[in-house]
């Protein structure tokens, strides 16, 4: 890939993350629980991205956390808040008109190729 694409494609992915992440964290998730779910549905995150976008999310108050110190191993839960509900629902159906109007000019596109 050219880097040119390459930087189109971070872009166009940057934002899909941030819905991506909201919409599994209706349930507490840590960090490694959560690639693997967002993993399992084809949406590959590094750690390196993940992280900074939960404690960007957590300063927005879209998301809250919470030490667990049950296990061995300390871990990090973070869980959708009130207003990060709320947000995500207006970003699904933003998402959602934008991907009708998107593929309403790709179908055309693929039409006028065919002619």
């Amino acid at each position: 890939m050219s880097s040119l694409l390459d930087s189109f494609t971070t872009e166009l992915r940057r934002g899909t993350l941030t819905l991506a992440v909201l919409s599994q964290l209706r349930t507490p998730q840590y960090g490694y629980s959560l690639v693997q779910r967002l993993e399992q549905a084809g949406v590959v995150i590094e750690q390196s991205t993940l992280y900074p976008l939960l404690r960007r999310l957590e300063k927005q108050d879209l998301v809250t956390s919470s030490w667990d110190t049950t296990e061995s191993r300390p871990r990090k839960y973070y869980v959708i808040s009130d207003y990060g509900i709320e947000i995500y629902g207006q970003l699904k159906s933003e998402w959602i008109a934008m991907t009708v109007e998107l593929n309403t000019l790709l179908k055309g596109d693929d039409q006028n190729e065919a002619n």
